[in-house]
Order: structure tokens, then C-alpha cells, then sequence
């Protein structure tokens, strides 16, 4: 049986890296890599530093909104604990996705060490993943209203959202109590996080020295987030590059800047996360002593 779970992990990755680099693939056919590799000589990384710094806190700020749902359940982990245990769980989602997932690891973690009943901890973990996309949901919207689109899709779009919110307020008061709480709270972090991103991206931008149509590349940007969310890719690599592609078409963008646009927000994605292996081989939750937890089940 372990056998078996074992070959569906590796095939799944399998999979991923080959969803992966077909999409990377495919867009090296569609931009001028040399014209791409001018504009990196040519960009101005003073505006990294700040695109970093905007990019982690965007991570700790969902850490804390993470946080909030622990709370509700009355999970006695700390925020320290809370924030080590978020970055390793980064780590696992982009380094190691073919053998567990960063999700599934807090789980099973913090089902065992605070003897805490499966479910509502699978239901804060997965219901904070929804708090992101709402928030995403919301400042999509907005964006919807600024850049040149067809009159409907604004419309949509905004409703879309509209409905989504009020479904999982609702879904929440029916399933998960323990959680309504906490709704409005997490809500108003999701959309900092999404806004911190953008503005990450923005810093990206200004890097590469541009300032024509920028609700159009942050828009996108957006759309790719959620794309990206879809367990088809290692990390969102590829199919972020290639909603960039098709949206800089769309409102007729540079490619290039737009591909290279989603490759340093991975670049930045792949730095920041990194640094959860620091708690491989010891327990984000237990300063004391190495982890008793496999790293891989």
C-alpha cells in the first residue's frame, strides 16, 4: 500500500515536471530570448531589495492570517512556531512536491503534537487557502474596473467575487463554526497579502523600466496568482509564465517584460522559501531538541 502511494507521488511530480516544462517550452517560441536577456543586463535592481522585502512580508502576513484560524480552533502554537512551520511547509510545496505537500505536513504535524482533532485542522488549513483567493477575488476586481476589457467582464468578475464571499461566510456558519469568528479578520489579511504581492510585482517592474499599461501587467499578475494555484506545475512554474504570455498579447504588453516579470517573482519565491529547510531537521514546533517527524511518510 505504501508501495503504491509511493509511485503516485513520484508519478504525480513526474507529471508536474512535464506539465512544467512543456509551458516553458512553449513560450521560448513565443518571446525573443535574446531581447529578454538585454533586459535583464539592462534592469535596475535597486528596486530588488524592496521587491524582497514586500515579497516576505506578504508571507508573514499569511502566516499571521494562518494564525488566526488556529486561534479560532484554540491551537496552543505560538506565532513564532506558527511562522517556522509556515516557511517549512513552503519549502515541501516548492522542493520536495512529489512527496508531501507543505498542507498535508502541518496537519499531520500538529494533529499528533497537540492531539487536536483531524478535521478541524485540515479545515483551518484549507479554509485559509480560500481567504487568499478571496482576496485575490477582490483586488481582481478592482483591476477588472481599470484596465481596457470588455464591459461584461468587470461585471463578472465582481460578482463572481461577490459571490464567492458571501458562499463561504455562509458555508462557514454551516460546516465550520468554530470559524465564523474569524471571517472578516482573515478576509482583510488575504487581501493585504495579495496587495503586498502587487506591489512586490510593481518593484519588479519598476525594474525593468516599466511604465506604460501597468494596471494591465498587475492585473494579469493576478490571474496568474490564480492559476498558478492549480496542482498542475511545480510551484506555478510555467503556467504563471504562460498566463503572462497570453495576457500581454491580450492587451498588447511587451512579452518579454511580462514573462520576465512572473520568472523573478519565482526567482523570489524560490529564495524566500528555501530558508524553511533550516527546519528539515528540527521541529518548527519544538526548539529542544531534532524533529521526531519524518520528513518524508
Amino acid at each position: 500500500m505504501n508501495q503504491d502511494r509511493s509511485r503516485f507521488r513520484w508519478l504525480k511530480l513526474a507529471l508536474k515536471i512535464v506539465v512544467s516544462g512543456v509551458c516553458i517550452w512553449y513560450i521560448s517560441g513565443k518571446v525573443d530570448v535574446e531581447q529578454a536577456g538585454k533586459l535583464l543586463l539592462q534592469a535596475d535592481w535597486f528596486y530588488g531589495l524592496p521587491a524582497l522585502v514586500l515579497f516576505v512580508l506578504s508571507k508573514l502576513v499569511s502566516a499571521i492570517r494562518l494564525q488566526v484560524y488556529f486561534s479560532n480552533i484554540q491551537l496552543p502554537i505560538t506565532a513564532r512556531e506558527n511562522t517556522r512551520l509556515y516557511w517549512l511547509g513552503m519549502f515541501y510545496n516548492l522542493f520536495l512536491p512529489g512527496a508531501i505537500s507543505g498542507d498535508i505536513y502541518k496537519v499531520v504535524l500538529l494533529s499528533k503534537r497537540f492531539n487536536q482533532p483531524f478535521k478541524k485542522i485540515t479545515g483551518a488549513v484549507i479554509l485559509d487557502r480560500f481567504s487568499g483567493l478571496l482576496g485575490l477575488g477582490i483586488l481582481l476586481a478592482f483591476l477588472a474596473c481599470i484596465v481596457s476589457l470588455p464591459a461584461a467582464v468587470p461585471i463578472l468578475i465582481s460578482l463572481a467575487t461577490l459571490l464567492s464571499i458571501t458562499l463561504f461566510y455562509f458555508f462557514l456558519r454551516r460546516y465550520f463554526p468554530d470559524f465564523k469568528k474569524g471571517f472578516y479578520h482573515t478576509l482583510l489579511l488575504g487581501i493585504a497579502v495579495q496587495a503586498l504581492q502587487i506591489a512586490c510585482v510593481y518593484m519588479i517592474m519598476k525594474s525593468l523600466g516599466i511604465t506604460i499599461n501597468e494596471p494591465a501587467y498587475l492585473f494579469i499578475f493576478l490571474v496568474s496568482s490564480a492559476a498558478s494555484v492549480l496542482p498542475v506545475t511545480i510551484g506555478g512554474l510555467g503556467i504563471r509564465e504562460l498566463v503572462f504570455l497570453e495576457g500581454s498579447v491580450w492587451f498588447q504588453n511587451s512579452t518579454e517584460k511580462a514573462v520576465l516579470i512572473s520568472l523573478i517573482f519565482y526567482l523570489l519565491t524560490l529564495f524566500t522559501s528555501v530558508w524553511g529547510a533550516v527546519w528539515l531537521f528540527k521541529s518548527p514546533i519544538n526548539e529542544k531538541g531534532p524533529s521526531d517527524e519524518p520528513l518524508i511518510s
